[in-house]
């Protein structure tokens, strides 16, 4: 299923697909993995330590400023949507993060997807990027 979710995710970098038809994808794998799938509540993956232990790499690239943030995955589900409705809330950075789809970067790290999960270029060259290493 992560094969099917990072070729959703890479249709919506593209912009084959809007993030909310993605988002609606997505939900839909996940939902049929779970309608096939039974796990018992026990169940950990072997892979999920060493997700844990990754990192949320987010690099903003504009004309007048750089700024570079690296984030344990480990706090990254629990600030990421505050610190978004924040970001939203300054007006400095709101042009650079009002058409991010949280909750699109939340199901990859869901999935444990690694690599770029977000690329947003603006026609002035700003650039944001968002990977998980």
């Amino acid at each position: 299923m992560k094969s099917e979710i990072e070729k959703v995710l890479t249709m919506v970098q593209e912009g084959k697909i809007d993030t909310d038809k993605g988002s609606e994808l997505i939900q839909v794998l996940q939902e049929k993995e779970h309608s096939t799938t039974v796990k018992p509540l026990s169940y950990t993956s072997h892979n999920s330590s060493n997700y844990i232990d990754k990192t949320l790499k987010i690099r903003v690239v504009s004309e007048n400023d750089n700024v570079n943030v690296n984030l344990p995955i480990k706090l990254v589900k629990v600030v990421l949507a505050a610190g978004h409705n924040i970001a939203l809330k300054i007006p400095q950075s709101e042009q650079y993060v009002k058409d991010i789809d949280i909750n699109l970067i939340l199901e990859a790290i869901e999935n444990e997807l690694d690599g770029q999960i977000v690329d947003v270029k603006s026609a002035n060259g700003d650039t944001v990027s968002i990977t998980i290493e």
